[in-house]
């Protein structure tokens, strides 16, 4: 579409206005390494887009955060290294500079929580998981991972007692020794749901049992908050000024888990309510005439896949 556009007539008539810019512009166009360059970029971004996008979403994954913070900086690598025809071994200047950046971003960013988070999650602890790469290793032999932990602990509890018990707690689990180590227990961690298998197995440890069970169903992000805050706007505006604060949060209570609950649901993807919140009927068109900007957005921040669907659609 673009090369199609600086080899057009009207092109022709445009770069009388400026013919050095429009030369350059053409050049550039239509020079196969510039194109290049841009897909080498979309590929390097596109993992780090994909894991922002999956962590921006009402799912519970505060404990798959860290596991997917170092598998894009895998992924990067690997792009990175192909196009520069390196061993991975080797020594890659552009890629320290990108490692350096998303490190610095990701130290800025994590907290504790996600080091717990993810210490609790039993699926890292199976040989599965960890065979699957040759330097991954169980959360609690990372020395990172270990220190973070140990900070969330003593923040959840001071008292020195119940610390000690949930360390030894803790101990059971990532060892599996005691009631962790029978066979469905340890087979179980590769295959179940964390919070199924925290659920089956983790009756012998209440205390780390009740943390495990809220943090593995968090999300990452308050995002998934924030965006009331959008729908309360678009429910309480100018138009609608005379709603009393309690209505409006009853609507907005109502309009967010509606579309929760909805969603869940086969009748949502087919049938005469399919993707009712994104302009009915008519969400072949994603024009404002069918759905509005509210719709779109939520859309687009809180399915990804479906956003995918959607944009999609006509191609």
């Amino acid at each position: 579409m673009v090369k199609q556009m600086v080899i057009s007539e009207q092109w022709d008539i445009y770069k009388e206005d400026d013919v050095v810019k429009a030369r350059t512009v053409k050049e550039k166009i239509l020079d196969e390494c510039f194109w290049e360059d841009i897909d080498y970029i979309l590929n390097c971004t596109s993992p780090i887009y994909e894991m922002l996008r999956l962590s921006d979403t009402d799912m519970p994954c505060l404990h798959l955060i860290y596991e997917w913070w170092d598998s894009m900086i895998e992924k990067v690598k690997t792009i990175i290294y192909r196009k520069e025809r390196k061993q991975l071994n080797e020594e890659s200047m552009f890629f320290n500079v990108v490692h350096e950046i998303l490190v610095d971003r990701w130290t800025k960013s994590s907290t504790p929580l996600h080091c717990f988070a993810y210490s609790l999650n039993p699926k890292y602890y199976c040989k599965e998981w960890l065979d699957m790469a040759p330097n991954r290793c169980p959360p609690h032999k990372d020395i990172e991972i270990t220190r973070e932990r140990k900070k969330c602990i003593e923040r959840f509890f001071s008292n020195e007692v119940e610390r000690r018990a949930v360390n030894e707690e803790y101990a059971s689990f990532s060892a599996c020794i005691e009631d962790f180590s029978g066979m469905d227990s340890m087979k179980d961690r590769g295959f179940m749901a964390p919070v199924k298998w925290w659920v089956i197995h983790g009756a012998s440890t209440p205390k780390l049992q009740t943390i495990a069970l809220k943090l593995l169903g968090h999300p990452s992000s308050s995002s998934c908050c924030e965006r009331n805050w959008s729908t309360y706007n678009f429910i309480h505006s100018i138009k609608r000024n005379k709603i009393t604060p309690e209505r409006a949060e009853d609507l907005v209570f109502v309009h967010s888990n509606l579309r929760l609950l909805s969603r869940k649901r086969p009748e949502y993807k087919e049938g005469e309510t399919h993707m009712w919140d994104v302009g009915g009927n008519a969400f072949n068109s994603m024009d404002l005439k069918n759905a509005g900007v509210l719709e779109i957005t939520n859309l687009s921040l809180d399915e990804p896949d479906l956003e995918g669907i959607i944009f999609t659609h006509d191609e």
